[in-house]
């Protein structure tokens, strides 16, 4: 198969990076201690240290990617209000919402 923007073939096998052995190693380390530290001088390989913030983004990510992007019910109950004709539209509250969008813009 043949990658159409750079026309490589994801057949092709990839040359490692520089100082790439292929055998890497992910640590956790606290925050504020140096990857010198943490890493044992014997260790052969590339290594890659995680501090606390990285651990929070990655459940933070895994979160929001489980978490449902519509709420169905809602959705389901607005639809039966329009098809029914008992959807109210407040006027005043959607040019309070437009007044506020505007007002962040500048």
């Amino acid at each position: 198969m043949t990658d159409k923007i750079s026309a490589f073939s994801t057949a092709d096998p990839v040359a490692a990076l520089k100082g790439s052995n292929g055998n890497g190693v992910v640590t956790d380390k606290p925050q504020g201690e140096t990857s010198a530290a943490s890493a044992p001088a014997t260790q052969a390989g590339d290594t890659v240290t995680l501090t606390n913030s990285a651990r929070s983004m990655q459940m933070i990510e895994a979160a929001v990617a489980n978490a449902p992007v519509v709420n169905t019910a809602k959705v389901a109950a607005m639809k039966q209000a329009i098809n029914s004709g008992t959807y109210q539209v407040n006027a005043g509250q959607v040019a309070d919402k437009m007044l506020q969008f505007e007002r962040e813009l500048n």
